[in-house]
Order: structure tokens, then sequence, then C-alpha cells
């Protein structure tokens, strides 16, 4: 049974530093393409950043130089730190496990976590 279970959303204030956690399991974590995505009501879903299996990394142009993805395959989890959050980055975020292709479109995800909520304040 496949599984993904995002922790470390919250509120926090504009410049303030958040870090997403996505606990896998059921399928084989490392050899999977492993993103964030996110979404506002009334928006469509939008990524955030990718990491390969061979650990190479895409970020939006949004949060490049904000947000670090990187993963432990040891733990099968995947991680978000979130630095100098603007309010715009207020959505729900979601973990996403990618297959065959790599992307920041949400169209190769196969596996869904089911979000976690970040609010930034201003």
């Amino acid at each position: 049974q496949v599984q993904l279970v995002e922790s470390g959303g919250g509120s926090v204030q504009a410049g303030g530093s958040l870090r997403l956690s996505c606990a896998a399991s059921g399928f084989s974590f490392s050899s999977y393409c492993m993103g964030w995505f996110r979404q506002v009501p009334g928006k469509e879903r939008e990524g955030v950043a990718t990491i390969s299996s061979g650990g190479r990394t895409s970020y939006a142009d949004s949060v490049k130089g904000r947000f670090t993805i990187y993963q432990d395959n040891a733990k099968s989890t995947l991680y978000l730190q979130m630095n100098s959050l603007k309010p715009e980055d207020t959505a729900m975020y979601y973990c996403a496990a990618q297959r065959p292709f790599c992307a920041l479109s949400p169209r190769w995800t196969v596996y869904w976590g089911q979000g976690t909520r970040v609010t930034v304040s201003s």
C-alpha cells in the first residue's frame, strides 16, 4: 500500500522558515522522481520543486534561492526547506512521486500525498 504522508506545515510570518517532510512507504522511494507541488483554491496545482532519482533538482522560478528540496533515501523521506517565506507562498503543499519523467508539471505524478497547509502572514 503506497503512502505519502506530509507534515511540517503551519502558520508563519513573512520572512520566516518552515521545513516540510514527506514520509514515503509502499514503493521504491529512491527509484522515483520526488517533488513538491502546491495549490490554492481556484487555481491549478503547480510544481514547486523536484528531485530526480539521480539527485538532480529543479525549482519553480518563484522559489529559487529560497526553497531547497532534498531527500534521505535511508529514511524514505522527502524534505522541503522553505526560507524567506512570502504571503504568496500560502497554499496546500503536496508531496508527489513521479514516473517515468521528472518535471514541475503534475502530469507525471503517479502518487500524491494528502497535503499539508502553509500559511504566511504579512
